[in-house]
């Protein structure tokens, strides 16, 4: 079916009307967008860069939760990283994903992904190539007869008494407003790495959060969001999983004792700290793997190659790049098995949803996220497309305005051009620094809640134009809200539990199995959310 296109201004701009809109184009969106056309609905996604391009995903190799549907595999699988994850995981929702995530591999498959075949001539269907991955997903949404809306960023959503029912934002290309009435609306905006440079995250920067937040909607597990990333130091890159392969040397050849990719990241951390240089080797891999090595992760290798570096023998030296939420597992929270959140008409998928669900306070790169963006896209499309029929006739009648909770005007909005980037700056200043994020403590947190909430009461006096500008004032919004929903809830958790690490509290305490909640915009607030019966008992 088609989409209504109606050739009215919003702001001299373009308006769109339909059943299910989705704003964000990862895979998360794209198997939204592809799910809710599927069954019946009108749908239109908006993406804040190129859909098919943009994002974590696309520029690179990524594991996959791919598990047959074997008892004794799929319970290894539940197990691998529960108890990493602080015990905060589900075991029904861990066996939807694998399920759903088995059967999208598969069709992906028959849509034409080019899967390797193993010696047996088996495809191999634990990875996607990011590239191939999303240019076909492209493909098949467009297929599907989705409208795309490339380089068009959300700045609010658009409500009435009943909920959600679509949302406004600008076409940074064409210097146009756009505005689409749907009704439902899928946030499938990823997370949010604070435009720390680390690959793929220049549009992550919290957006979804915010614009759920304003309508109403809630999170949960915010305080599992200080993810940081192993890379080179002159690289955007941080695929960490190639780093299990690699020793970790100081300057003059000795070895750093403890580091490592998966438990010692904060041995390298708090070297960095000390002023102390780190530098790795990739010299644990065999001769057999390494050309596999190229074949998994091509652009791994792509910065070493221009700067003369071999990564198996020759030192180089290493940072950690904040992924806060993008391989965090915080995000807005999931009201039931559609992924609808709080609000009728919204819904949430991929990292702009939490990931406790399936792997609690803990997660790597790729692998559990790939999965849960895929499965949640598709269960979000789901819901939001049968949401949307369930309006019938209201859906036409609805009178709805904007719940944004910064100023967006028409017209210029005065001379506070470079407020945005001094916002951005300040919050980076708050979350990027180790001993602020990843080593916590009280103190440091309450400090740093103070200097954030005075961000916000700044942010919240001004106001900008619609255009570029109120792009980037948007996306300080963003960044600045987030950071405290995760360090309140970082206050809240006193112990340490998943990649949460309380320095005043080192020790996980079997008093606090619980989830923690958090909302609001002015006053944020936390609370603890019990697990249910049966995720408890694990």
């Amino acid at each position: 079916m088609t989409i209504q296109e109606a050739e009215q201004t919003w702001a001299g701009g373009l308006r769109l009307e339909g059943d299910v809109l989705v704003i964000g184009g990862g895979p998360a969106g794209t198997w939204a967008a592809l799910t809710a056309a599927s069954h019946g609905a009108r749908v239109v996604l908006a993406d804040k860069g190129y859909c098919g391009t943009s994002g974590a995903t696309a520029p690179s190799g990524t594991g996959v939760w791919y598990v047959e549907p074997d008892r004794e595999a799929r319970e290894e699988a539940r197990q691998s990283r529960f108890g990493l994850g602080g015990r905060l995981a589900e075991e029904d929702w861990m066996n939807r994903v694998l399920d759903r995530t088995y059967e999208n591999m598969n069709r992906l498959s028959g849509f034409g992904y080019p899967f390797p075949k193993d010696e047996a001539g088996r495809p191999y269907r634990r990875g996607l190539q990011g590239p191939e991955y999303m240019r076909l997903m492209r493909r098949l949404v467009q297929k599907a007869g989705v409208t795309i809306l490339d380089h068009s960023p959300a700045l609010e959503l658009l409500g009435d008494a009943h909920g959600v029912g679509g949302a406004r934002g600008v076409r940074t290309q064409r210097g146009e407003a756009w505005e689409v009435r749907a009704g439902a609306v899928i946030i499938a905006t990823g997370g949010c790495a604070f435009l720390s440079k680390a690959l793929g995250t220049n549009v992550l920067t919290g957006d979804g959060y915010l614009l759920a937040a304003e309508a109403g909607a809630d999170l949960s597990g915010m305080e599992f969001s200080n993810a940081y990333g192993i890379s080179p130091v002159f690289s955007s890159v941080t695929k960490t999983a190639y780093y299990r392969y690699a020793t970790f040397y100081y300057e003059d050849g000795t070895e750093v004792e403890g580091a490592g990719s998966a438990r010692g990241r904060s041995v390298i951390a708090r070297q960095l700290l000390a002023g102390r240089q780190v530098y790795a080797r990739l010299d644990k891999a065999p001769e057999d793997v390494k050309p596999l090595l190229r074949v998994g992760q091509t652009n791994f290798f792509l910065p070493f190659d221009r700067a003369g570096i071999d990564p198996f023998t020759d030192l180089f030296p290493v940072t950690l790049r904040l992924e806060g939420t993008v391989r965090g597992t915080g995000g807005i929270r999931i009201a039931d098995e559609s992924c609808r959140t709080a609000v009728p008409g919204l819904y949430a998928a991929g990292d702009a949803a939490t990931r406790e669900l399936i792997c609690g306070g803990f997660t790597g790169g790729g692998s559990h996220n790939a999965a849960w963006a895929m499965s949640s896209g598709s269960f979000a499309g789901e819901g939001a497309a049968a949401y949307a029929r369930s309006l019938g006739p209201l859906a036409g009648r609805r009178e709805l305005k904007g719940l944004s909770s910064t100023t967006v005007t028409a017209a210029s909005a005065g001379d506070r051009s470079d407020r945005p980037k001094e916002h951005i700056r300040a919050v980076q200043e708050e979350v990027m620094p180790y001993d602020r994020n990843l080593f916590r403590t009280e103190a440091g947190l309450r400090a740093s809640v103070g200097r954030l909430d005075g961000i916000w009461r700044d942010i919240r006096s001004g106001a900008s134009s619609l255009g570029a500008h109120a792009v980037q004032a948007r996306e300080a919004a963003a960044m600045t809200a987030t950071a405290r929903w995760m360090y309140r809830s970082g206050l809240a958790r006193t112990e340490t539990r998943g990649m949460h690490k309380r320095e005043d509290y080192p020790e996980q305490d079997s008093g606090q199995h619980y989830r923690l909640r958090s909302g609001g915009l002015d006053e944020v607030w936390v609370q603890p959310e019990p697990l249910r019966k049966e995720a408890a008992a694990q």
